[in-house]
């Protein structure tokens, strides 16, 4: 190879330019095991096919929330508007603000796609046969003050004040008491064999979706606010239950915390496991649960308590709408000196809460049975008659 002039030279800038080399081959070898690994290759159409295929996957990724998969449909509930209440009592702090969350989810077994079959009876996920009542309901004895069964309870749900979480949030208490005692005498029309007493149920603590100061994600209704309905219930002859939502506390805690009212003989008392909380769930976002156990140690409080003070039993009502609600129910029994309702909580249309009320209640009978309506999302509204018609037949009916 001549030597070439210096780059940018007056010989270098005047100097022919040099022939192209020719492009280097790969010898000979080295292009057979080339073309021998290209052969595995899939050919043009199954390429483009796999590609395809690869792009579509990486779109549902991509499309869903957080990073999961999405799959069928949402608990309803997740689009219901939550609702802000501040107490009277509460310290004028911002971070003190609530967000109320209510009983908003449609009634539905554990499985959320779950629902009747073709032959209209639910999907329960349980292989056994319907487990038998410890003790009937009709084998109670009425001579100690018993409520349950001489009289169905009919009461109104919800916090004073609130319209999105119940009716008693949309009256005063004196317009409430008309409307109880028109829908009491509907019930009575339909069933003319057993009398009605009527009652409010009051959310005593209510849920909320953040921790609050104290971690319990759990805001106390005012203590007047209890007075007020414990006192216009007893002056009409009525009942009052105090619900409560428990969030991140214990049961022992919230129902030792309602004694006072307890105390009286017309104050009775309710669990509401939907917003039970363990570490890392949030009320709104997740279903809570009770064991069995809490279950049970408030039925032998209830009863400690009654006998202390000389009073008749408390009805003690726990809600459920999905089976894990109530861990271990199979070790709930009836115990003697208090009444236990399992009310069938949740909306949905007639048929989705008949399903419902015998996957957690006509095949878990424990004692007494109930059932909660919603006037704004139970679409229709079931009928007194159409109540009536569960078996078992309700021995409390609550409507929020």
């Amino acid at each position: 190879m001549s030597e070439r002039p210096k780059p940018f030279s007056s010989e270098w800038l005047t100097a022919p330019a040099l022939p192209p080399e020719p492009p280097k081959r790969l010898n000979k070898r080295a292009s057979e095991r080339l073309v021998a690994a290209l052969a595995w290759l899939p050919g043009e159409r199954v390429l483009s096919v796999l590609v395809v295929a690869f792009l579509i996957l990486t779109s549902f990724w991509f499309a869903a929330p957080n990073g999961e998969a999405q799959s069928g449909a949402s608990l309803p509930g997740a689009e219901t508007p939550v609702a802000g209440l501040i107490f009277d009592d509460m310290p004028d702090d911002e971070d003190q603000q609530p967000n109320i969350s209510t009983d908003s989810l449609k009634v539905t077994d554990d499985d959320e796609n779950s629902g009747p079959d073709a032959s209209g009876q639910a999907d329960t996920g349980q292989d056994e046969g319907p487990k038998l009542s410890l003790n009937l309901p009709k084998d109670q004895p009425v001579e100690d003050g018993s409520l349950l069964p001489k009289y169905r309870l009919l009461l109104y749900y919800g916090f004073p004040g609130n319209t999105d979480m119940g009716i008693l949030g949309e009256y005063d208490m004196d317009r409430l008491l008309e409307l109880l005692r028109a829908t009491a005498a509907e019930y009575e029309a339909a069933d003319p064999s057993r009398p009605v007493k009527i009652a409010f149920e009051v959310i005593a603590s209510v849920a909320q979706p953040e921790s609050q100061s104290d971690g319990s994600f759990l805001l106390d209704a005012p203590s007047s606010l209890l007075d007020e309905y414990t006192a216009f219930a007893e002056a009409n002859d009525m009942l009052v239950f105090f619900d409560v939502q428990i969030g991140r506390r214990t049961v022992e805690t919230e129902v030792e915390g309602l004694r006072p009212w307890l105390e009286k003989p017309f104050v009775h008392l309710a669990l509401d496991p939907e917003f039970s909380m363990r570490e890392g769930q949030i009320p709104s976002k997740d279903i809570g649960q009770v064991d069995g156990a809490d279950v049970t140690w408030t039925q032998n409080y209830l009863v400690s308590l009654a006998k202390e003070l000389g009073i008749p039993p408390k009805v003690l009502i726990v809600h459920q709408f999905q089976h894990s609600m109530i861990e271990n129910k199979d070790v709930i029994a009836p115990v003697a000196g208090v009444q236990l309702v399992i009310d069938m909580d949740g909306w949905g249309p007639p048929d989705l809460k008949r399903s419902t009320y015998a996957a957690v209640i006509s095949q878990e009978p424990i004692e007494f049975n109930g059932i909660k309506l919603f006037y704004k999302q139970d679409d229709p509204l079931m009928t007194p008659s159409e109540v009536l018609e569960l078996d078992p037949v309700p021995d409390l009916i609550i409507y929020q």
